[in-house]
């Protein structure tokens, strides 16, 4: 079996939801105290072992790849000062992966179209990972290593679950499940966009998170544009379980999105309440403003 060693993390949306501050700074960039969000998806990615980051952008992104990048002078001037720990934090940075930037392009638009951007990087035989820049899990093990896990298992395509109140159904895609595999491995049948309550097939939830096999690349290269116009990763994992094996694996860990102001800063306070260095007297501060 075939293990994956790239990643494509989707990283060209507009942010407008932050702006102004998105304006010149990519929403990806924006930090988790001290980490910007992409760091945190790029180092799960690593930790199940890839070694090859695809990260599909769009203007104004730069700033990405500044970071991903060597600061030869930052280093030199932080070594100078005796702060040697932090340069050597800041080039390991740049040794997390091999980093391949790709401008996304071509209509019609959606989530599927980074995977496009990026198909003819991705070998005939290999299966990959699909991260969305601006959702991470925080977790004892990583996201991409529990979806390694159950590649492994099942040598099929492999999503990511969270189980959710059926009462927010109708804020996600929900999955029909089947045969139940252990360690919360399940077959999906089929994902069912924002049923609503009464509709959904079941409790759990599709958030950001793939290892995808190789077949769905051709499926994704012919789907056809849905209700909203665009091309979506739903629609082909949905195609595709119609003639092979889907499966959802429940990501034992605390999901984050941040792709809004209030769900950012209950990431921020969330990670930040875990800090050994100042979790407890940020608890305190956040008692007493209460």
């Amino acid at each position: 079996m075939k293990q994956p060693t790239k990643a494509i993390i989707c990283a060209a949306g507009l942010g407008t939801r932050f702006l102004p501050q998105t304006k010149a700074m990519p929403k990806e960039m924006l930090p988790i105290i001290d980490r910007p969000v992409i760091q945190l998806i790029v180092e799960e990615a690593v930790a199940a072992g890839v070694t090859d980051v695809i990260i599909v952008t769009g203007p104004t992104k730069r700033s990405i790849e500044d970071h991903f990048d060597r600061s030869d002078e930052l280093e030199k001037e932080l070594r100078e000062k005796g702060k040697g720990d932090k340069a050597d934090e800041i080039e390991a940075i740049a040794h997390l992966a091999n980093f391949v930037y790709v401008r996304q392009k071509g209509t019609p638009k959606g989530n599927a179209r980074p995977i496009l951007n990026a198909k003819h990087l991705i070998d005939d035989d290999e299966p990959f990972f699909v991260f969305f820049a601006d959702d991470f899990f925080r977790s004892t093990v990583p996201r991409a290593v529990q979806l390694k896990v159950a590649y492994e298992k099942t040598g099929k395509s492999v999503i990511s679950l969270i189980e959710v109140d059926r009462k927010d159904a109708d804020k996600y895609g929900m999955a029909a499940i089947g045969d139940d595999l252990g360690g919360g491995t399940f077959i999906v049948k089929q994902l069912v966009e924002k049923p609503g309550e009464v509709n959904s097939p079941s409790s759990f939830a599709s958030v950001g998170g793939y290892l995808l096999t190789p077949n769905i690349l051709p499926i994704i290269a012919r789907e056809l544009p849905g209700a909203n116009g665009e091309i979506t990763l739903a629609d082909s994992i949905n195609e595709l379980a119609q003639t092979d094996a889907v499966y959802g694996q429940f990501i034992d860990g605390t999901w984050h999105d941040t792709g809004d102001q209030l769900k950012y800063i209950q990431a921020v306070v969330d990670v930040a309440l875990e800090s050994e260095e100042y979790g407890e007297a940020l608890a305190d501060f956040l008692r007493s403003r209460l």
